[in-house]
Formats: C-alpha cells, sequence, structure tokens
C-alpha cells in the first residue's frame, strides 16, 4: 500500500519523526524508509529496546503507535502513486486476482483504499491486524496466498521497501521492486528481488512483456 498504492511514506516520516519525539525516541527519516513495511507495533517495541533498553508489550506499543497514527492524521491528504489505478486494471484485465498486503494499521489509509480502488476489496486485503509476525518474515504474503486459495509460484509481490522485498522472497513468490522511496536499487536486488524498477508506471508500461 504505502509507496506501491499511495505515495504516504513522506507524511509516514515526519509522523514516526514527531509521534517517537513525543516518547523520547529518536526516529529519522532514514529510520522510517528502513523499517517501512514492518507491523508499527514491532518498529516501536524495536526501537524502545535500542534506545530506552527496555522491553515494552504489545499493549504499551499500541499506545504509542495510536500517536503516530494521530500524527499522521493532522498531515495532508496522500496522493495515489501515478499509474497505480490503472496498473490495476491491467493486472485484473490479465485474469488475476488483486490482493494488498500491508504491514500498517491505519484505518483511515486501508478504508481509502476500499473507496478508491475498484479491485480492491475487504476479502483481499492483509493489514497488520492479521498476521502475528509481520515483514520481513514471509507470514504476510502466506496470508494473502491462502486468501487467494494460490500457491507462491502462481504469486507476483510488488513491493517498494526492503523489509517488504524479504517477506516476498522468502514467501517463495516472483518479488517486484518498484524503487519510489528514496533507498539505492542495491537495498532492493539485496533484500532479494528479482527485478528492480524505478516506478510504478515503468511497471505499468512494461506489464504485458513482464506477465507474458
Amino acid at each position: 500500500m504505502d509507496g506501491v498504492l499511495i505515495n504516504s511514506m513522506p507524511n509516514h516520516a515526519i509522523a514516526w519523526q514527531r509521534s517517537m519525539a513525543s516518547f523520547g525516541i529518536n526516529m529519522s527519516k532514514e529510520d522510517a524508509y528502513a523499517t517501512e513495511g514492518a507491523r508499527g507495533v514491532d518498529t516501536i517495541r524495536k526501537m524502545v529496546k535500542i534506545q530506552q533498553g527496555r522491553d515494552i508489550d504489545e499493549e504499551e506499543s499500541q499506545r504509542m503507535y495510536d500517536e503516530k497514527t494521530r500524527q499522521f492524521g493532522m498531515l495532508p491528504k496522500p496522493n495515489i502513486m501515478d499509474f497505480a489505478l490503472e496498473l490495476h486494471e491491467k493486472i485484473f484485465h490479465a485474469g488475476l486476482q488483486i490482493c494488498i498486503v500491508t504491514g500498517s494499521g491505519q484505518r483511515p489509509l486501508i478504508n481509502r483504499l476500499l473507496e478508491e480502488f475498484p479491485r480492491v476489496t475487504k476479502e483481499r486485503l492483509v493489514t497488520a491486524y492479521d498476521v502475528k509476525n509481520g515483514k520481513p518474515l514471509p507470514d504476510p504474503y502466506l496470508a494473502g496466498m491462502k486468501k487467494c486459495d494460490v500457491m507462491p509460484w502462481e504469486t507476483i509481490v510488488v513491493e517498494n521497501a526492503p523489509l517488504g522485498v524479504m517477506s516476498g522472497a522468502a514467501s517463495k513468490a516472483f518479488t517486484i521492486a518498484a524503487n519510489t522511496g528514496p533507498l539505492p536499487d542495491s537495498a532492493l536486488w539485496d533484500a532479494g528481488a528479482d527485478m528492480v524498477l524505478d516506478s510504478i508506471k515503468t511497471l505499468y508500461e512494461k506489464w504485458e512483456e513482464i506477465f507474458s
């Protein structure tokens, strides 16, 4: 979702920085991008452990994540990624199912997917609340495959962040990375991507060639 369908990562970076500062945690823009795709509560628990030496439970981490969600909601509405809707139409008309697999637990963004993306349904949606173990473990994508009743070799994962690429690769799906963020392509290759492209637009333009 983030950085693939919705250009929300710049807002996420700001919200992470502001919210974590209120809890005495220093989280940089680079940290936000590097941890993109993981469940927010897992990211918080790791940051607290590293910087404060404390082990916090899921409940405390969720309270901190709620503040991050509040900060995110105060920022301008992010745009849909260029060519994301058009790419969905190409995928749909190729006869494939579309399943969204996100580490996000932010309801406004998730609801926006259902409202503004005609090919997205609740039945084909995996969020942070659907899995215990998030990215980079394969569980989220395996959950998506289960919802679609497909096997890994029948699945194409489209990701934009290292942790998501690692999750897709670990699930044994063919994993395409669209580098829509500030990290170098090498970070996505090193995470296990089968293909690295420079944008969702490029994936849209090359879809027929890739799918064939």
